[in-house]
């Protein structure tokens, strides 16, 4: 099969619209889409989003995942059983939209525990995430998804983290899966080559490459983006962030095709996800265009002949 590459549409929030972004896809030959979550989604009525799936389309494009954009969907690990009925709620509506646009997948990141919350909460909030993802993996069977994703994060306060912790999530939900197999959806991780863990004195505990390697056989699709040595901030793959960022294309290629294999389903998109330059201003908005065009070409160059 093929890695295919795809965009996540959170770069163009608030200054382009979604017919400026899809046309710049469409000119760089790049098919896939996920959209990502903005304040007015989950509100906004359904003609939107049948709308939105016509013009992507019209354009020879794919809505293939819906993924959160601000960890908007973080209360399962408050332990306040408000935020959690608004957590739950704000899925529900993601599923529908999912269904909506025609994508396969979609997802969140699980959420966070506050720093100053007691220990034994992270257990508390990994419990009723995962209560509710079960309960949700009915309904996405029945709007016709494939699968939910969950994306590991880079710290231990926004699980899963380690590769014991993606191993527990989605073990977790492969058993409820299995239990249920004909009325239920798996779940598989949303991956992220930019992500690593760090102590709290900057020592790498896992690197980015480790983390994604963990991941290939718990995962359906990924994100690229570049980043530094302690995964502190995130860019793109134009020459400037190449030769800065910690991100190797081509090592990063060879490791999907080295565990060819491990791959649970066989259609894997990896979308660029950058927020590109400063959003509202004059002098930078502007360069948003030509930021996404050197990524996706230099993403594409080092991944254009990929099989696993």
């Amino acid at each position: 099969m093929d890695i295919q590459i795809g965009l996540k549409t959170d770069c163009i929030e608030t200054r382009y619209s979604f017919d400026w972004l899809f046309d710049l896809l469409a000119e760089e030959g790049v098919r896939f889409v996920q959209l990502g979550s903005f304040y007015e989604l989950y509100f906004l009525d359904d003609s939107y989003f049948v709308d939105l799936r016509e013009k992507a389309e019209s354009r020879g494009l794919r809505i293939k995942s819906v993924f959160t954009a601000h960890r908007e969907l973080g209360g399962f690990f408050v332990g306040d059983p408000r935020m959690e009925a608004v957590a739950r709620r704000g899925f529900d509506r993601l599923l529908e939209i999912g269904a909506l646009v025609g994508a396969d997948y979609v997802g969140s990141n699980p959420g966070a525990v506050y720093r100053d919350a007691p220990p034994e909460q992270k257990a508390r909030g990994t419990a009723t995430y995962l209560r509710h993802l079960k309960e949700l993996s009915f309904r996405a069977q029945k709007l016709g998804l494939r699968a939910l994703t969950m994306e590991p994060m880079s710290c231990l306060a926004e699980p899963p983290t380690t590769p014991e912790e993606m191993r527990h999530y989605i073990g977790e939900m492969r058993a409820h899966h299995n239990a249920y197999p004909a009325s239920t959806v798996p779940a598989y991780l949303c991956g992220d080559i930019s992500h690593g863990l760090c102590d709290a004195q900057q020592s790498v505990i896992h690197s980015n490459m480790d983390l994604f390697r963990a991941a290939i056989p718990l995962m359906c699709e990924f994100h690229f983006k570049n980043t530094d040595a302690i995964f502190g901030s995130t860019f793109g793959f134009n020459e400037t962030e190449q030769a800065r960022g910690i991100v190797d294309l081509a090592a990063l290629r060879e490791l999907c095709l080295e565990h060819t294999a491990e791959w649970p389903v066989d259609d894997v998109v990896g979308y660029l996800e950058i927020m590109g330059p400063k959003i509202g201003r004059d002098y930078s908005d502007p360069l948003l265009g030509d930021e996404l065009r050197k990524s996706l070409r230099a993403i594409k160059e080092a991944f254009a002949k990929v099989k696993v």
